[in-house]
């Protein structure tokens, strides 16, 4: 299963990052391949999303449910209902020198075997692609601030 990790470095307390990164519903004011994100349902803890994304041009929809740890300064999220057989991962903020380290890892699983080998490759490349893209933009956003 492809599995993506990208990480960047923000001049911002931890705290101020991870309230933004929670914040999902504001990313397309910020975040250009994030068309909308919807909250389906808010519980204790945790929200369910639709989202509606650009990748490489092409339209991607999907729902996922947000577990927030705010102790620890994490969300986790999951496939709820979309294309993918396989989609989850989390966001983590852990201070560092310049402000606060932010890691983003998806873990994916296209759910179709017999091409996995030559669309794996590709499906990697996009979505780290797009994992830097949204990190950047995070890092862009609150540092315009500064």
């Amino acid at each position: 299963m492809p599995y993506v990790e990208a990480s960047i470095s923000i001049n911002a307390l931890p705290a101020i990052v991870y309230e933004l990164a929670k914040d999902m519903e504001s990313y397309p004011k910020f975040m250009e391949s994030v068309e909308r994100v919807e909250i389906l349902e808010r519980g204790e803890g945790y929200t369910i999303t639709k989202w509606h994304t650009k990748l490489q041009g092409r339209p991607v929809v999907w729902t996922e449910r947000d577990e927030f740890d705010d102790a620890a300064k994490r969300i986790g999220y999951s496939l709820v209902q979309g294309d993918l057989k396989k989609f989850e991962g989390a966001w983590t903020f852990q201070p560092n020198a310049e402000g606060t380290q932010v890691k983003l890892t998806v873990d994916f699983e296209l759910g179709i075997p017999m091409f996995a080998a030559l669309i794996n490759p590709i499906a990697i490349m996009t979505v780290r692609q797009n994992c830097e893209s949204m990190l950047k933009a995070l890092k862009k956003q609150l540092e315009l601030n500064i």
